[in-house]
């Protein structure tokens, strides 16, 4: 494909799905609408896990009790959505959250944290209206504004990815947004190249073991997949729009040391719904009969694509994969977490934002083999619920045994309850559990030499109102935790972060 035709794919992805007018007009007033004043309402003793907070929160040491390891001495940097209503007019879906970056800093036995609002143009200008202009993934608000560009709803709310000396708050539908990574400061939007401006850039790029930074984008309506490689320091070194039939949303992707591979879900987007309205997220329709896609793309050559069928199924992340070479040629060993369908993404995490929980469908570890030779995909699934699925960081492309991850629903509250160190092939899982009234984020695994390393992330402490950061030792996970610090007050509840070494 020459540059031109390159540049004009990209234009299109990064702003046709957005374009659309919405009907309705805006009132001017801040009467708090129906989802506001049902979290008010709310009496559920977890929702502070999803109010909003008022502003940044400035440096300030934690309680620490114990001493953390000297390889975790660095900083974690996390983000979330921290910003849920502004004007009485609340948002509709958890993933809609003005994002806010978090900033642990960790050494030995102290430990600061530092909270601040991603400064992305629609919080700007949202602030300075005093109420919602721009929809949301899953909110469509009376009088929203028609969008110029994805960014213009970009939150940079989903992940942080530390690259080349700088720290980049990643969302789904647009660019990354660069902050600066000692105070948080939002620095402006991430242009890897001019004709790449407001593309797609997911959420959750990899990292191999080099140093090359792998990623992609959806642009659904045009059917394209946009695919990026990037060097160690962050300069570019390539980017491509692939056509893809029945382009679905995908969240999350994962590599092999010879292939990109992304499990697609049979939830495609209908642009009929979207121009009659409809959110981001509520143009997209369930389709079973495609079943789950397994697109495997050759890292050297993008345009070598091969797809393999898997049942039908819904996944957010995956854990890792890894390939082995056979008689029968290449097979590609890949766990995810799957659910059974869509439905947690229209109901679940939706509700949770005027305060009520509604129970979703088991989302399990399941590992799938791609046999490539053969054309033919099989898995098996874990009876064990997990969701953030992470891994040694060394490892990633390469032969894995153990994923931590979230785990233990508890009937009648949201999320999970503990953190768990599973093996993917035998199904042996050790955990740790926080309590019945704490709800746990994303873990992550820090490396220590030749040791088994250690499992640093934090946890909600609802009935003290407080955000707990936890280490265990990554091969002793059920001893429970050999640090701990304890902020003085509650963080809503983030998605995904990155640890940095001092």
């Amino acid at each position: 494909m020459d540059r031109r035709e390159l540049l004009r794919r990209l234009a299109a992805a990064g702003s046709a799905p957005f374009l659309l007018p919405l009907a309705g007009h805006a009132d001017g007033t801040n009467t708090p609408d129906s989802w506001q004043t049902a979290f008010e309402a709310s009496t559920a003793p977890w929702k502070p896990g999803f109010a909003s907070l008022p502003g940044d929160l400035p440096p300030t040491a934690a309680t620490v009790r114990g001493r953390f390891p000297d390889a975790v001495t660095g900083t974690l940097y996390r983000v979330g959505p921290a910003g849920h209503e502004v004007g009485g007019e609340r948002y509709h879906h958890w993933f809609d959250g003005d994002g806010m970056a978090h900033r642990f800093v960790i050494d030995g036995r102290e430990v600061r944290h530092q909270g601040r609002y991603v400064a992305t143009t629609k919080r700007v200008r949202e602030a300075r209206a005093g109420r919602r202009l721009i929809e949301g993934f899953g909110t469509v608000f009376a009088g929203s504004e028609p969008l110029s560009s994805p960014d213009d709803m970009n939150v940079a709310n989903i992940n942080m990815l530390p690259i080349g000396g700088e720290l980049l708050a990643l969302w789904e539908g647009g660019s990354a947004t660069r902050l600066d990574p000692q105070t948080l400061a939002t620095r402006g939007l991430k242009t890897w190249r001019a004709d790449l401006a407001g593309v797609p850039f997911s959420a959750h790029p990899k990292i191999d073991p080099d140093g090359t930074v792998w990623n992609f984008g959806v642009s659904a309506s045009n059917g394209l997949l946009v695919l990026y490689e990037i060097a160690p320091d962050g300069a570019l070194r390539r980017a491509d729009a692939r056509p893809v039939s029945h382009l679905p949303m995908v969240h999350d992707f994962a590599v092999t040391d010879r292939h990109l591979v992304f499990l697609m879900p049979p939830l495609v987007y209908d642009a009929a719904r979207k121009q009659a309205g409809a959110s981001f997220l509520d143009a997209h329709v369930w389709r079973p009969e495609l079943g789950m896609r397994a697109l495997v793309i050759d890292k050297k050559d993008w345009q070598r694509q091969q797809m393999l069928a898997l049942p039908a199924g819904f996944l957010f992340h995956l854990g890792n994969a890894w390939e082995e070479q056979t008689a029968g040629g290449t097979v590609i060993h890949v766990d995810y977490v799957r659910a059974p369908d869509a439905s947690s993404l229209f109901t679940s995490t939706r509700e949770l934002v005027r305060g009520r929980y509604v129970r979703g469908p088991q989302a399990r570890l399941t590992v799938a083999r791609l046999d490539l030779g053969a054309g033919r995909a099989t898995q098996v699934e874990w009876p064990l619920e997990a969701e953030f699925p992470r891994i040694d960081p060394r490892r990633v492309g390469l032969r894995h045994r153990e994923v931590v991850h979230a785990a233990a629903p508890i009937d009648g509250r949201p999320l999970w309850s503990a953190v768990a160190r599973t093996d993917v092939e035998s199904g042996a899982s050790q955990r740790f559990s926080y309590g019945a009234q704490a709800l746990v984020e994303e873990h992550v695994v820090v490396p220590d030499g030749e040791r088994p390393g250690w499992v640093l992330g934090t946890a909600l402490d609802y009935a003290q109102g407080k955000t707990v950061l936890s280490c265990f030792a990554a091969d002793a996970l059920a001893d429970g935790p050999v640090a701990q610090a304890t902020l003085p007050y509650a963080l809503p509840l983030g998605l995904h972060g990155a640890f940095v070494a001092a």
